[in-house]
Order: C-alpha cells, then sequence, then structure tokens
C-alpha cells in the first residue's frame, strides 16, 4: 500500500489574472509564496520519502515547500499537467464569456463533448491523472510519496476514482491553491482518504476565500471576469483623452495644466507599433471599466515592458479588478521577451502606490519633469522568488 499526498500549486498568475492557464507557465504570485510557507510548516513533520511534480514552474516551485527540507530529489512528469486548452491558453475568462459562451458553460460542467483547438478532453485527463497516479505508487510501495499537480486535473483524478466520467463531476468540490488530497493506492485500486484539505491556510492568504466564481458557476464567474478589445484612437480620441483628463485631475486637481495634446500624441506613437496591443480597452460585460496603454519599443533593448498608462473608471475602482489590467500587459510583454514591467506613479496617490506594492512593483528611481513620478518595476521572469 502506498500513501499518496496530491497538492494543488499555490496561487498563480492565472488565479490573480483572470486568466486561462491550463499548460500555460505561469508564475506563483505574492500571495502563493506565502502559501508555500504556510503548506512548509504543514508537512514539516510528516515523512515522506519522494516528491513528484507537474513540469510546469508553478507545480515544481511549490513543490519546493517538501522536497528541500526532506533531503529529496524533485521528479517531474508532463503527465501531471493541468487539462490543455489549446487556442485558450492565456486568454482572458471574461473573454471567454463573451465570446465563446457555449464552451465555456461545457467547459466549466466537465462535458464529455468539451474540447478547444489543441486541447484536451476531460476523459483523457482522468485516464492521465489516474494512470500517473498508479504509475507512480508502483515505484514505491509501502512509501508515502507527495504529487504536486493543478486544480482541473486533481478534479478529473477524484471524480475517476468515484467512477465519475466527465459530466458527472458538478457535485465534486474545489481545492484551494495549496489544498491537499490524501489517496492510499493498493495495485490498481485507489481510495480518498481526504480531499481538498486546506486547514494550513489562514483564511486571509486563501485564495478561495476572497473568490466566489466556484460557489456560483454561471453567476460570480462573469461579474468578476473582464475582456479586452483594441481601442481605435482614430474613433475613440475623445475616450481615450477623457480617462486621460480624469487620472490627471484625480491626481494633481486643476494645479497642474493637463497637457492633452502631448498625452494624445504619446498614444499615437504606441498604437501605431501595434493596433490591436498597444491600447486596449478593459470592458465588463458591455460596460468600459479602463484603458491600459503599452509601449512596445520603448526600453526594448533593456527587456522592459513599459506601460504609459493604467487607469479604471470611477465606477469599476476598489472592486479587484485592476489587476487584471497587469495580467494584460504580462501577457503582451512576456512573449516578446521582456523580464520586467515598468510604469510611473505620482508619490502622492496613496491609493496606486499601495495598489502597485501589493501586486509586486517596487520603486526603482525617479523621473523629474512638470511633477515628479516614481518609476516602479515589477519582475515577471521565470528565475524570480525561489523558482
Amino acid at each position: 500500500m502506498t500513501k499518496v499526498f496530491i497538492i494543488r500549486h499555490a496561487e498563480a498568475e492565472g488565479n490573480l489574472y483572470r486568466r486561462v492557464h491550463g499548460w500555460y507557465n505561469s508564475l506563483i504570485t505574492d500571495n502563493g509564496y506565502r502559501q508555500i510557507a504556510a503548506l512548509r510548516g504543514r508537512f514539516a513533520d510528516t515523512h515522506i520519502d519522494a516528491v513528484y511534480s507537474s513540469d510546469l514552474f508553478r507545480t515544481m516551485t511549490t513543490a519546493q515547500a517538501i522536497y528541500p527540507n526532506h533531503g529529496l530529489e524533485l521528479h517531474t512528469t508532463p503527465a501531471l499537467r493541468e487539462i490543455r486548452v489549446g487556442i485558450w491558453e492565456d486568454r482572458p475568462w471574461g473573454e471567454l464569456e463573451r465570446h465563446d459562451a457555449m464552451r465555456l458553460i461545457r467547459f466549466n460542467h466537465a462535458a464529455p463533448d468539451f474540447q478547444v483547438e489543441g486541447g484536451e478532453t476531460f476523459a483523457q485527463v482522468q485516464a492521465r491523472m489516474k494512470s500517473a497516479v498508479l504509475e507512480i505508487a508502483a515505484r514505491h510501495p509501502g512509501q508515502t510519496v507527495a504529487l504536486f499537480s493543478h486544480g482541473s486535473a486533481i478534479r478529473c483524478l477524484q471524480g475517476a476514482i468515484r467512477g465519475m466520467g466527465p459530466g458527472e463531476m458538478d457535485s465534486l468540490g474545489h481545492s484551494d491553491n495549496t489544498g491537499v488530497t490524501c489517496l492510499e493506492v493498493d495495485g490498481d485500486q485507489i481510495h480518498i482518504l481526504f480531499e481538498n484539505d486546506n486547514s494550513h491556510l489562514p483564511e486571509e492568504i486563501s485564495t478561495l476565500a476572497r473568490q466566489k466564481w466556484w460557489k456560483s458557476r454561471e453567476g460570480s464567474l462573469a461579474d468578476a471576469n473582464m475582456w479586452f478589445r483594441p481601442l481605435d484612437l482614430e474613433r475613440e480620441e475623445n475616450l481615450y483623452l477623457e480617462a486621460r483628463h480624469d487620472a490627471w485631475i484625480d491626481i494633481h486637481g486643476n494645479e497642474a495644466p493637463f497637457d492633452g495634446a502631448g498625452f494624445y500624441q504619446g498614444a499615437l506613437d504606441c498604437w501605431k507599433q501595434d493596433k490591436e496591443k498597444a491600447l486596449t480597452v478593459a470592458m465588463q460585460r458591455d460596460e468600459v471599466a479602463g484603458v491600459l496603454q503599452l509601449d512596445l519599443g520603448r526600453m526594448a533593448e533593456e527587456g522592459i515592458g513599459y506601460i504609459p498608462f493604467v487607469y479604471m473608471s470611477p465606477q469599476h475602482r476598489k472592486k479587484g479588478l485592476g489587476v487584471q489590467l497587469i495580467g494584460q500587459a504580462v501577457s503582451v510583454f512576456r512573449p516578446l521577451g521582456r523580464t520586467r514591467l515598468r510604469l510611473r506613479c505620482a508619490p502622492e496617490n496613496a491609493i496606486a502606490q499601495r495598489f502597485y506594492k501589493k501586486y509586486g512593483f517596487e520603486k526603482v528611481g525617479e523621473e523629474h519633469g512638470p511633477v515628479t513620478l516614481d518609476l516602479l518595476e515589477k519582475y515577471i521572469g521565470y528565475d524570480t522568488k525561489n523558482g
């Protein structure tokens, strides 16, 4: 008999930015590293003989909660990966709700006929995960093994153990990030001792404690997510300038003159670089929720993704949505080889300063002009933290 702990990865970018990350190789968030520390404490006195992980950054990094302190090496295998979602990879959930709603519903219910181009079916994931667990357990008879995998993959495994096929798993719960499921494996028989246990997580660092999608699949999922569309500067000049003016007045009041023409020229220069990605409108359903401006050329040789403007409309502020604009910037700049994001923030803008600090930006300098601005940076490369 082999005891198997199967553990979901810590909070990662997809959880935070509300983007679809199956085989996309996302990073762990700052809160995720706090979850890893809590997981390390949980297993400090638990005997473990071997540790396996999917070969993605977020699981391999989470596995550091166990294998270094136990003097073990980490074995990696793609068999423990998340469901592969092909053309959906790294797209915002809000975009799918807007443009691929029927397939999203089938995904949410693990329907037998769910599949996107280049992706897997739930039946394939069930077979892959169950086979991986049985094969690993067979290598470690009488021992205790820790496996690190992903939310939907673990749920597929739990369903397969119960004899549930795709379309029959709606009654199963969802695992928190770093949630623990414990199995006993005897030959080809797998028994669940407990599942989705997150008792090691204080509520303030639990991912599920602050999310609602898992409670109401068709309700609050759409409420919490945004989608992005290109901003056509020729047709939507007023939208852009109104956002710029509102942000300027909110920070500086009327004391410093607003240079609308200068801001427009800067936006035009960015827009001409890439009319699909340089200027985007963040949408919540049919409402304009924000504007994001990226300069794809500036500081490229330094590996920096420069963000001239991040804006949330007043009615969409303080709802936890703004971080999705940072996720959009990461999605554009990382494939271009950028390892850092940089933006400017007024020192007196306390709300924005707290927001950027919360999501990993640090002050690296100042820019002096008509007003003094802090230069803030966030690392988005793969050799960050303990990974």
